[in-house]
């Protein structure tokens, strides 16, 4: 395939699918750069890999390793290609494999602190190892982007992926990000592109994913006399690192656990032992069910094997075959996974302009402006609901935004300049506003708009983190802390969402207008869009259909791909739809009458297109 003499480097190829594809490379005869966190698997690997080029007749090819490299790491990453650059090496294969499971459970319930972890391994890595590759890449290069099936896009259609909203916020901006660098590089003679695998066999299936969503079942529905809370510590700390292992190992660790619990509940160990023992075997029941279900989503009912996953990844790096498929997502999951149909264009009519005053509550909106249009869009959207609704607004804008920014909507509305990446000081800030102007009755994020760059590959790291912070990070907190103004405790005690109402709604980024807009433009502004769409799909999931609940996350995407100015009414027209005021029986419950927002299977609105 042409491959001998070239260099191939791979991300997260200690192990697992980064492996196998080091190994298709080797037996091809490229030199192989592996690197990973953990520095015996990769010297193992790097045995094995040297072995094999030497079976294939190709005993000159090299394997070199880095050790302690974390995708996620700034100096990590631009050190080893600073050795790279002063070795002389060329790179001709960039393959962006590196990943984690990340935390499974509901975004109710999720810690910031490993969401976050989670983009910046997904996303960042992916982004920072490209951007740095492209230093000792020449014409002729690949960069192939791994990614997933669960957050790719089909016609008016957006994939969940319940318990997973990190994963599928970064994979689907991860799908976007590819395509947007083919725009970039554009001229370079370097390819992107990017490929859903769709489900392959791999241990991280097996012993993560499934039995930690199975465990999140079990919390969500609670088990014998275990509160969700005990429930997720001891399935956590306790029962899924039993999972596989032999009876006389499982045996001793439910003894050992069932001795914690009987302590810390003053129950006799045999009770304690009989639950455990329930429990552990219901997780791996669900587990198994999981893994079943998606085999049947499969025309042949068969994962990938990794081997599988490494082959077509050599075929994209292929001249012909990258050159066809160059800047764009390669759909290879054979999977049938009926969704309901989550994007629109036209917005449904509202039934009435909504009646918010009398002091029933406040309306919040958290707002991360990038520059004097963004601040226009949000005036307007305060204007309607105090002038048009009759209702009351109450500004949180972000401490990164432009002073003149916040100083602007000082002017027009009661706002506070507030730490928007901070959980805690969200929540207190919410916490407060709710005690002192009256309750939450529902909430809009502005994400503001992607600031103007000639290319993202060439922001530098800070610049990037704070773009993935603004789009990604900044409305997943904002969210999740006006959900836990909803739904007090709802995080640690699911059984608080039960027809619970609410409404929040994430206006993302705007498409670029104008009449001279690019296609470079427009990519920029998606890969921050495509991370919005399966993170607002994902928790949508999570609350309709796994807490009972009638709380919706909408997303709102302004602007059109024709370059036309986006109208901040049709936002406002999507407010007056969407907007289910919190009941007023307290805790979050719903008002008589029910909910129309949760009526509503479309949660994406593209408000300025027409389809």
């Amino acid at each position: 395939m042409g491959f001998a003499g070239k260099t191939a480097l791979i991300t997260g190829s200690g192990t697992g699918i980064g492996l196998a594809i080091a190994k298709k490379f080797a037996r091809h005869g490229a030199n192989v750069i592996i690197l990973g966190r953990r520095k015996e698997p990769l010297e193992s690997a790097a045995a094995e890999l040297r072995d094999i080029a030497r079976q294939q007749g190709h005993g000159d090819a090299k394997v070199a390793i880095f050790p302690g490299v974390d995708v996620a790491d700034e100096a990590g990453v631009s050190s080893m290609f600073d050795r790279l650059a002063a070795d002389g090496t060329t790179v001709d294969y960039m393959i962006n494999n590196a990943g984690v499971s990340g935390p499974v459970t509901c975004f109710a319930n999720a810690s910031i602190r490993d969401f976050e972890s989670t983009v910046n391994i997904h996303l960042t890595g992916t982004f920072w190892g490209s951007v740095q590759a492209l230093r000792v890449m020449g014409r002729g290069g690949k960069i192939v982007t791994i990614s997933t099936f669960f957050t790719e896009e089909r016609p008016l259609e957006q994939r969940p992926y319940r318990f997973r909203s990190p994963y599928t916020a970064s994979q689907g901006a991860k799908n976007r990000l590819a395509e947007m660098m083919s725009w970039e590089l554009a001229g370079t003679g370097i390819a992107s592109i990017a490929t859903n695998p769709g489900p392959v066999h791999s241990d991280r299936i097996y012993k993560t994913v499934y039995p930690k969503a199975a465990a999140e079942f079990m919390r969500v529905s609670g088990y014998e006399s275990m509160s969700p809370v005990e429930v997720e510590r001891y399935a956590s700390e306790r029962l899924l690192p039993l999972l596989g292992e032999d009876e006389e190992t499982v045996s001793g660790g439910v003894a050992s656990a069932a001795r914690a619990m009987s302590h810390e509940k003053g129950m006799a160990e045999e009770e304690a032992s009989k639950i455990l023992t329930g429990l552990l075997e219901k997780i791996q029941y669900i587990a198994e069910k999981v893994q079943k279900n998606t085999s049947r989503m499969i025309a042949n009912q068969e994962f990938l094997s990794q081997d599988q996953v490494a082959e077509s990844v050599l075929n994209l790096c292929g001249d012909e075959m990258s050159a066809i498929l160059d800047g764009k997502v390669v759909p290879g999951d054979r999977v049938f996974y009926p969704v309901k149909p989550h994007v629109a264009g036209a917005l449904p009519a509202p039934k009435a302009r909504p009646d918010l005053s009398g002091g029933k509550g406040i309306i919040v909106i958290t707002a991360d402006p990038t520059d004097v249009a963004d601040v226009r869009h949000i005036e307007h959207m305060a204007s309607h609901i105090q002038d048009d609704c009759g209702g009351d607004v109450v500004c949180f804008v972000s401490d990164a935004a432009p002073a003149e920014t916040a100083e602007r909507i000082a002017k027009k509305m009661h706002s506070h300049v507030v730490n928007l990446a901070d959980p805690e000081e969200v929540s207190r800030w919410l916490g407060t506003a709710q005690q002192k102007r009256g309750k939450i009755l529902g909430a809009i994020h502005y994400t503001g708009s992607v600031p103007a760059v000639e290319r993202l590959t060439k922001v530098t790291r800070k610049e990037w983190d704070g773009l993935v912070s603004k789009f990604v990070i900044r409305p997943a907190v904002s969210a999740q802390s006006v959900l836990g103004m909803f739904v007090p405790g709802g995080g640690e005690d699911p059984r608080r969402f039960k027809d619970t109402d609410g409404t929040i709604m994430i206006v993302g980024p705007r498409l670029p207008s104008g009449k001279k807009t690019t296609g470079i433009q427009r990519a920029q502004a998606e890969v921050f869009r495509g991370a919005l769409r399966p993170f607002v799909t994902t928790v949508n999931q999570e609350l309709s259909d796994v807490l009972g609940s009638r709380i919706r996350v909408f997303a709102a995407l302004p602007g059109s791909v024709t370059g036309a100015e986006p109208d901040p009414q049709r936002v406002a027209d999507m407010f007056d739809t969407v907007i289910t005021p919190v009941g007023d029986s307290g805790g979050g419950k719903a008002a008589e009458g029910g909910s129309s927002a949760a009526s509503l299977s479309t949660v994406i609105f593209c408000t300025d297109e027409a389809r």
